[in-house]
């Protein structure tokens, strides 16, 4: 029945830094953008390269998220790259404060994390090898 998940949703607390942070830093595809009025909201729905997408929300007054820590509810989203260290790198040539890459103990995939300017954890998971997918 479940073929695959088609987005995520993400509430932000500063709609303009967010915006700037998922489409400028990260690269994502704007969709669309819309404000509605009557919710005082904006909805941003994003696009990656897969077709997957991250709608980004406002809302005024919107409570913070407690983090750290771990709380329950929604863990992380994380993003599958070719490459860890390089995706690390490219991050961090724009300013993104990423944390030492790890290795999953049982997968032997390289992973790390990252922050959006809300604190919303964000993980970047390395892609099987072609041989092994």
């Amino acid at each position: 029945m479940l073929r695959r998940i088609h987005h995520a949703a993400i509430i932000c607390s500063d709609y303009a830094a967010s915006r700037r942070f998922y489409v400028e830093t990260l690269g994502l595809s704007v969709l669309a953008e819309n404000y509605r009025a009557a919710r005082q909201s904006y909805k941003l729905d994003l696009r990656l390269p897969d077709g997957s997408q991250v709608e980004l929300f406002s809302f005024p007054a919107a409570p913070p998220r407690p983090s750290r820590p771990e709380a329950q509810g929604l863990r992380h989203l994380a993003f599958e790259v070719d490459d860890v260290a390089q995706a690390k790198q490219w991050l961090e040539a724009r300013g993104v404060e990423v944390e030492p890459i790890r290795v999953d103990e049982y997968t032997g995939r390289r992973y790390t994390f990252f922050a959006d300017p809300d604190g919303l954890p964000l993980e970047l998971y390395e892609a099987a090898p072609a041989s092994a997918a």
